[in-house]
């Protein structure tokens, strides 16, 4: 596997090595001990998935300690762009993002851990997202900014009119209002 260090610390590309041939192609898409050699030595407690059509934009979410949860993500069927913000309130990249493409077919994976928001839309019809997290969810310990706030001017790469959201998404707060959780 090939970890690949962002402009934000701490947040991680990850692109496995994958093996194609005229059958379909193999890959390990999570190895403790290759993770932990690259520094993410934490113990995952949960697989989630999630079927979505295009246009439909979940996050941005977290939870807050002591639920904070790491997340590994990646895109099983289909192409999202996926999007961390860091919430690290003492961190030199305190409210910037890094957004990257996560496809079937181009098999990366991104490391976010807890500090961060998250949130994904997606390109594509019957998009299947999965992720690993490492804290159980926990109801009263979650966190969430609007999507759309004008102090983080996130490019999404669909035009506003196409996002689909929840209701509980359309009601989260703006940045400036987060607390410092982390």
């Amino acid at each position: 596997m090939n970890f690949i260090e962002t402009p934000i610390k701490d947040l991680i590309v990850i692109e496995p090595k994958v093996w194609k041939d005229e059958r379909g192609y193999f890959f390990e898409s999570f190895n403790q001990k290759t993770f932990t050699q690259a520094g993410i030595n934490l113990e995952f407690v949960q697989d989630n998935q999630s079927f979505s059509q295009k246009g439909t934009l979940r996050g941005l979410h977290a939870q807050a300690h002591p639920f904070a949860q790491g997340k590994l993500v990646r895109v099983i069927q289909g192409r999202v762009l996926d999007v961390a913000v860091d919430i690290r309130k003492n961190s030199p990249t305190y409210g910037q993002y890094h957004a990257v493409e996560l496809s079937a077919d181009n098999f990366k994976m991104f490391w976010v851990p807890p500090g961060f928001l998250h949130g994904f839309v997606t390109l594509e019809d019957q998009t299947i997202f999965a992720y690993k997290v490492t804290g159980f969810y926990d109801k009263d310990s979650e966190i969430g900014v609007m999507w759309n706030d004008p102090d983080l001017n996130i490019d999404w790469k669909i035009k506003p009119e196409e996002a689909i959201l929840s209701e509980k998404d359309k009601q989260l707060q703006n940045f400036k209002d987060l607390k410092a959780f982390f």
